[in-house]
Order: C-alpha cells, then structure tokens, then sequence
C-alpha cells in the first residue's frame, strides 16, 4: 500500500516548502518506499486526519498514522528494517537528535529572520492572515520587524556558525560519512526550505556545505532537485 504524506503548501500546491516535511520526503525516498503527496495549506494542519492539533509532516501507512519528522524517520526503521537505514542504531538516533536541535536552533532562526516576509508573500490571503497572526503572536512584533537577518554583518554571522558543519564536510562528503542518513536530511531540510522561498543564501563563495547540499539535490533520482529553487 502506497504511503500517505501530509506535505505543508502554499499558494501554489506544487510548491512544498517545509523543512520537517522535505525531512520526511527525503526518508521515505531513502527507505525506496512508494508515497504520495497531499498538499495541505497552514490553516489545513489542524483538521489532517480527524484532526486533534496536528503539525505536518504525517504519515498515513496502513492503519498507521504518524506525526513529526523524527518520530516518521523512526518508524521507517522500524518498520521497515530490510530496507537501507536512517540510522545507525540507539546511538544513531541520539546522535541525529542532536543534529536535530542544533539545526533547529542555528540554521531555522537564521531562515526564520532572513525570509520571514517571503514565507508570507508564498502564502495565498487566507494564509497569510493565518500566518501573520500566528508569528506575531510568537515574536510579539509585527513580521516586517522580525526580518532583520540579511545585513552583511548577520549574514557573516550565520555563515560562522555553520563552521562545524563545514570542517566536518571537508573530511567526508557526508554527515553520516560516505553515504547519507537521516542526520544529513535534518540538515537538508533546512536549506531546502530556503533554497524553496528565497534566493538569499548564507553559503560562501567555495563552500563544502554547498558542495554537500549539490549532491543531497541529486539523492534519491534527484527528487531534492525535483522541484526548481525559486526564480
């Protein structure tokens, strides 16, 4: 039975955009496991699947439902254990947690204060209301005062940051080490979700970090590279 992913859109279903679900797109792609998309704006979320507060990504395999991107990866592993692993065992998945929360702490606010008002242009009017109201409440200031990300200087900020991520990606051409895993589509998702909405960029001029994300784009019969980064 073909698998089922709740995919966030925008204004234009064939535009995923988010982080956690190209997080699930990449991990069932890697796992060669059939699925198909089904595109669900902002104010869908709450009602996927009988409802009852959920967030994207979910899965639907079977009689299976199952929400978040980490919980979805777990799964898979579970699940499907014949197939190629996300993990390297226990202590691949505490690893990859931690990848996780540095992501969500380094790279997501950095996107967040760079693109803030492009995330909302994407949206249709319905959503963008949704949108705006939901992050103002978050930040406690309007949106247009939350983008303050795309000076030299922040950006040069950002960029020194992400120099673990490049020492390591010097050494091996992938985070997991010569072949992917799930710890690199945590990461993935990150810039996919920029590359998805901006043309803003934190990448140097010769960067290993760009070098990787080239070849996670061609992952999986390229289904990264699938969908053209925004003109």
């Amino acid at each position: 039975m073909t698998i089922r992913l709740y995919d966030l859109v925008g204004s234009d279903p064939s535009r995923p955009f988010s982080p956690h679900c190209w997080k699930a797109r990449m991990a069932l792609a890697h796992k060669g496991l059939d699925f198909e998309t089904v595109p669900v704006r902002f104010v869908e979320v709450a009602d996927i699947e009988g409802g009852g507060g959920r967030t994207v990504p979910v899965i639907r395999d079977g009689d299976r439902v199952v929400q978040d991107s980490f919980a979805i990866a777990e799964y898979l592993d579970d699940a499907y254990p014949d197939r190629p692993a996300l993990f390297e065992g226990s202590s691949g998945r505490a690893l990859a947690r931690f990848v996780e929360s540095w992501s969500q702490r380094t790279l997501h606010p950095a996107i967040v204060k760079a693109t803030i008002m492009e995330i909302h242009a994407f949206q249709d009017e319905e959503n963008q209301a949704f949108f705006r109201a939901s992050r103002e409440r978050t930040f406690g200031k309007p949106i247009e005062a939350v983008q303050d990300g795309r000076s030299e200087e922040k950006r040069a900020t950002v960029s020194k940051s992400l120099e673990p991520l490049r020492a390591t990606l010097r050494r091996q051409p992938f985070l997991a080490g010569e072949g992917p895993m799930f710890a690199d589509y945590i990461v993935f998702g990150a810039f996919q979700w920029l590359r998805c909405i901006s043309t803003f960029g934190f990448f140097e001029a010769e960067d290993p970090i760009r070098d990787w994300f080239e070849r996670c784009l061609d992952l999986h019969g390229g289904i990264g590279r699938s969908l053209p980064a925004v003109a």
